[in-house]
């Protein structure tokens, strides 16, 4: 009798890896999932929500059993060390850039016994992100300029995007106006505790994903001084969710920088 391989109770603390496992079709293995997961929407209708972020609820985790536990960064380190004090199997991923979310992709798709298909997928996407550099590249040669963009991941404090959004924001065609901060892993040091900061960098376009707070494009234009910036004369805010960018996984891989790209070609192709 041959035995399905893997674990086959599975709690997901964050959002990507219960993505990742439903177009993995291995979604039967979940038991459990991060009551923020809102991809793929029929999660939140079928598996029951057991964590937040930063504090999960240890007893009905324990209570469904899991022979595994997908958790994300430092950030879920106190989560993880209770569940493996209660002898449960626990994983913390800590990926912060595309090539690291494409090797987290890659080992929970060999946990569960679908290297064949997770390769192809991760191949495909890096198939479709090649084009998007190729589209980007094509406008530069008719001599169109990349915009300056400013990724503002929350707004009180201002924090700039992290690796991986700045990362495919290059990829999409623009230039991050804070690319030294993207390398910090954590929110607290890519705080930009001088506003004015923002200003004199002057953003052609600014992308808002406030963690889950709606973006108000009217609030960033009435900040003090923000008049003279760039984005904001011409009307270049937008939002992408915190869904589709802010997740490590495969959502900001497809969705966050399609989207991002969208925005990126459409000022190229208006501006020289």
């Amino acid at each position: 009798m041959s035995l399905t391989p893997g674990p086959q109770r599975i709690v997901c603390l964050t959002e990507e890896t219960t993505e990742w496992l439903y177009l993995l079709g291995q979604e039967h293995r979940i038991v459990g999932i991060s009551g923020y997961t809102v991809r793929p929407r029929r999660a939140r209708e079928e598996k029951p929500k057991v964590s937040a972020f930063l504090n999960a609820k240890i007893d009905r985790i324990l209570a469904l059993q899991p022979d595994s536990v997908f958790g994300f960064s430092d950030l879920q380190a106190d989560i993880a060390a209770e569940l493996i004090r209660a002898g449960v199997q626990v994983t913390v991923f800590n990926q912060r850039s595309v090539e690291e979310i494409c090797s987290m992709l890659y080992q929970v798709a060999a946990v569960v016994g679908c290297t064949g298909e997770g390769l192809a997928w991760i191949d495909a996407t890096r198939r479709q992100l090649d084009g998007i550099r190729a589209a980007v590249q094509a406008l530069q040669a008719q001599g169109r300029r990349r915009p300056r963009v400013f990724f503002e991941e929350w707004d009180e404090p201002h924090i700039s995007g992290i690796r991986w959004v700045s990362e495919l924001l290059g990829i999409a065609g623009g230039d991050d106006v804070f690319p030294e901060l993207a390398a910090m892993p954590l929110g607290k040091d890519r705080i930009i505790a001088d506003g004015a900061e923002i200003v004199r960098r002057n953003p052609d376009i600014v992308i808002g994903s406030w963690c889950g707070k709606k973006f108000r494009a009217e609030k960033v234009a009435a900040r003090t001084g923000w008049e003279a910036v760039n984005a904001v004369r011409n009307g270049q805010l937008f939002e992408i969710k915190s869904a589709d960018i802010l997740q490590p996984g495969p959502a900001a891989l497809t969705d966050g920088v399609a989207q991002m790209h969208r925005i990126v070609i459409d000022w190229m192709q208006r501006h020289g």
